[in-house]
């Protein structure tokens, strides 16, 4: 919903009269600056509204924004071209659509957020307390949530935090350090006020967790490891969150509620619905699969030993998908698998696939074989794909994560690696997630340096978080872009397997050279990547344009 101003001047021409007379009025059909947020249910109803920019940022259609940066990362494509797509290749520049749209989203968002803290200071007499306390204290949240986005993504922004005049709207951009310092200030001073936990009737509100989670994650994405720390470990000793047991049904409607959900966004079939679907799901299943993961994310998984495949006994290259980490199933549709009640195989000679949406099972006309956009790469994201959406594609209610717990423990354990601080804790954190018990890979075991459990929390990330958008942040923190994104974007052999496993580096990428047959793999796009410029977005132009005093970032 936008606050926005009408005056409305009219002019009435009165008989016998010598003076017209010029009447200022407030909109009859809409809300206006001048007399909105006087009500508790006015309140109420803008506070709602500041939470709506999560639900469709940079848009047109209602696509969910956080999975989709993880097109722009090593194990991810857009197949779209797009402005997307240019973020990905490396060529996007200060005119990307991408880039403009979430400027402004985001700050549509802070807009919102500062008008509503400006506004209801009269309403603390009206409204009862520890909710008008509450209600501040989410909004509060909601603008720290947009501002973590605009600072990892563009690296430093103007810190608005109050409704300015145009005479006021020269602002220079903050540097990054201070606006992660405002975001973790923030969490400290909301968290109390904030709901404890959750339920069904306030299920999508930002609760303490929700704060601490936020709190961990820009703690630790701006090298504040101590805070890092301090928050995750706050988080835990909650005891509000635990793992899910079931991996897939995390991102499944079976695991809406669960436990390990700190925080996501809420979405309603008819109302406010999201369109994942006709993305992810495959040419059969009527998806488009134009968002898809890569050659490169396959292969990076584990086996079940806990080796990589270029050293586990247990990897076959004739059988490549078994004796591996369950995560990559639960992660990545792979051929021969079962997928929105269809049988899923890109191979070309495989013109017939199985239908299981009648009893027995059926052949039908396999199109993922023959459609010119059937997946480039040979493969789709299982995550966030539920045959329930089958086939009403752009009508999913099927949230969003925007914070897990699974990310907390690994925060946790991450910021305690790089302050050297290898205690038992650290093994523990890591050792939970990997033992899900739909996952139930070795655990880590004691006695690794500081280096080693460096490579074990940044490759456990990639296994756990894949599809979920943080990799792409992850790749920009850990300043690896230029190891991991230059050069060819892979798909698979599509009438083959390799003919021996890639050679796996310390970060888990798969490099091809030793494979025989590499050369058969298709080349999706040739990527560029420069750490000294593509770890941070360009600032738009035309915000450039508008405010001469916002500086642009290097080599844009």
């Amino acid at each position: 919903m936008r606050f926005t101003k009408y005056i409305l001047f009219a002019i009435f021409s009165l008989a016998n009269l010598s003076c017209e007379e010029y009447l200022e009025r407030f909109p009859l059909d809409n809300p206006s600056d001048e007399t909105f947020l006087r009500t508790e249910a006015e309140l109420d109803l803008a506070v709602t509204g500041a939470y709506n920019t999560m639900w469709n940022v940079g848009t047109a259609d209602v696509q969910p924004f956080f999975p989709m940066f993880d097109a722009a990362s090593d194990i991810g494509w857009d197949r779209n071209t797009s402005a997307l797509q240019n973020m990905g290749l490396g060529i996007a520049n200060a005119d990307n659509g991408l880039v403009s749209n979430y400027w402004s989203s985001f700050y549509r968002g802070i807009g919102r957020c500062n008008f509503i803290l400006s506004k209801s200071e009269a309403l603390a007499a009206i409204v009862p307390e520890a909710k008008y306390n509450r209600l501040m204290a989410e909004v509060r949240f909601l603008r720290s949530h947009y501002f973590f986005f605009l600072n990892e993504l563009y690296g430093g922004v103007p810190l608005l935090t109050k409704p300015l005049t145009l005479a006021e709207a020269q602002i220079p951009r903050n540097t990054k350090a201070e606006v992660a310092d405002f975001i973790i200030s923030e969490m400290d001073a909301i968290a109390p006020a904030l709901l404890a936990e959750t339920n069904s009737t306030n299920k999508g509100r930002a609760s303490k967790g929700a704060a601490l989670a936020l709190k961990s994650r820009t703690a630790l994405f701006n090298g504040k490891y101590e805070a890092a720390v301090k928050a995750s470990d706050d988080l835990i000793k909650l005891a509000n969150y635990s793992l899910h047991p079931s991996f897939p049904e995390l991102f499944q409607y079976a695991g809406q509620n669960s436990r390990e959900i700190i925080f996501s966004v809420q979405y309603l079939k008819g109302i406010k619905p999201q369109s994942l679907p006709r993305y992810f799901f495959s040419r059969i299943a009527l998806g488009h699969s134009n968002k898809i993961p890569v050659q490169a994310l396959v292969d990076s998984y584990e086996c079940t030993d806990g080796l990589a495949i270029d050293k586990s006994p247990l990897f076959d290259p004739k059988k490549p998908f078994e004796n591996r980490d369950p995560r990559l199933t639960h992660t990545v549709v792979l051929p021969q698998t079962r997928f929105i009640n269809y049988l899923f195989e890109t191979h070309p000679d495989s013109l017939m696939t199985w239908d299981y949406r009648s009893t027995p099972a059926r052949r039908v006309q396999n199109v993922e074989a023959t459609h010119a956009y059937a997946t480039f790469s040979g493969y789709l994201w299982r995550k966030y794909t539920d045959v329930a959406d089958f086939p009403d594609i752009d009508n999913s209610d099927l949230n969003i994560i925007m914070f897990r717990y699974a990310e907390v423990l690994l925060n946790y354990a991450e910021a305690k690696i790089e302050l050297n601080q290898l205690d038992a804790s650290v093994y523990d954190a890591i050792n939970a997630v990997r033992g899900r018990a739909t996952v139930k890979m070795p655990p880590i075991t004691t006695g690794k340096t500081q280096a080693q459990l460096r490579s074990i929390i940044r490759k456990e990330r990639k296994y756990e978080f894949a599809g979920e958008g943080l990799r792409f942040f992850d790749i920009h923190r850990w300043n690896i872009g230029e190891d991991v994104m230059n050069g060819p974007l892979r798909g698979r052999i599509r009438n083959a397997f390799l003919a021996t496993a890639p050679r796996i580096d310390e970060n888990g990428t798969p490099h091809y050279e030793n494979v025989s047959n590499q050369s058969q793999m298709r080349v999706i796009e040739i990527r560029n990547y420069s750490n000294d410029r593509d770890n941070y977005w360009p600032i738009p132009r035309l915000e450039r344009e508008v405010n001469p005093t916002l500086t642009q970032n290097p080599n844009y």
